[in-house]
């Protein structure tokens, strides 16, 4: 899907079954910068991604060996899942916010440290990093295309959102969470400050999420206000189903909260039972806006 004049959408479905063996499906997207000196690419989505994204650049009179460049918002399976092949196919740099780069190039200490369901089949293996990512920083692609980097954590420590400069396009990666969806976050405040950040840059007009379907004109900011209404009811939600027990147990609060805003109790997995384990923290906040 071609969103402007340089940037290219690719949507990858995957599938995951929680460990009580409910099959979920879901899908990521990655995203491509074309440039006159080579290709970009946001993201890569799980392992396989890569026969998407080659046979799409084919189908855009474009070849394989034009990625020239990696950028990773942030470490997850479903985004990097694919970047150990194509950097071995293309020769290409990887970059990432220096936050996320032990779990690229460690995927084992990642699946130790946070294991999610089918891990192994979701990522091609460890690859090395060739250039980390500073918030603020302006990214040269050359021919005139310039990405800044905003530190947006929350999601994870070191995720990143990426502006095409000029073309206003941000690439959010999992910074702003989809109303209806499964929650997932290390830090609800940090959420909560980055969604804020990104509301604040002007001018954006294309909002090109990793879990949502990319979003243009009046809708990018309207995406931003609904993210943090919805982090705010998931916090009113926990406080009600965690109750006056001290230490809920994680999974059993994760499928209540998932009853109260819409989502299948039986979908309760210890990724998002982490999630709530931060709202837990603050207790003592009626509101996190």
């Amino acid at each position: 899907m071609q969103i402007s004049k340089h940037v290219h959408a690719i949507r990858v479905p995957f599938s995951v079954t929680t460990p009580s063996g409910v099959y979920l499906e879901r899908f990521v997207y990655v995203y491509l910068i074309y440039g006159t000196n080579g290709v970009c690419l946001i993201d890569t989505g799980v392992s396989s991604s890569e026969e998407k994204i080659f046979d799409y650049l084919r189908k855009t009179d474009r070849k394989v060996q034009d990625i020239s460049l990696i950028v990773q918002t942030h470490a997850h399976p479903d985004h990097i899942g694919a970047t150990r092949t194509i950097k071995a196919e293309t020769g290409c740099s990887v970059a990432v916010h220096p936050a996320e780069k032990a779990w690229i190039e460690n995927v084992q200490l990642q699946a130790k440290e946070r294991p999610v369901p089918g891990f192994d089949n979701l990522v091609s293996g460890s690859v090395a990093v060739d250039r980390t990512l500073e918030d603020g920083e302006i990214f040269d692609l050359g021919c005139g295309l310039k990405l800044q980097i905003f530190h947006t954590p929350g999601h994870s420590r070191g995720s990143i959102s990426i502006l095409l400069l000029g073309y206003m396009a941000l690439f959010s990666g999992d910074a702003v969470p989809v109303p209806g969806e499964m929650p997932i976050y290390e830090d609800v405040l940090a959420s909560v400050a980055s969604i804020k950040k990104l509301k604040g840059v002007e001018g954006i007009r294309h909002l090109l999420s990793s879990w949502d379907e990319p979003r243009e004109g009046i809708d990018v900011y309207r995406r931003f206000d609904d993210a943090l209404n919805y982090l705010q009811r998931i916090h009113e939600a926990v406080l009600k189903a965690a109750g006056d027990i001290p230490s809920p147990d994680p999974l059993e609060l994760c499928g209540r909260v998932f009853g109260e805003i819409g989502i299948p109790p039986e979908a309760a997995n210890p990724i998002a039972a982490r999630s709530f384990a931060a709202n837990l923290k603050l207790r003592d906040r009626k509101s996190i806006l």
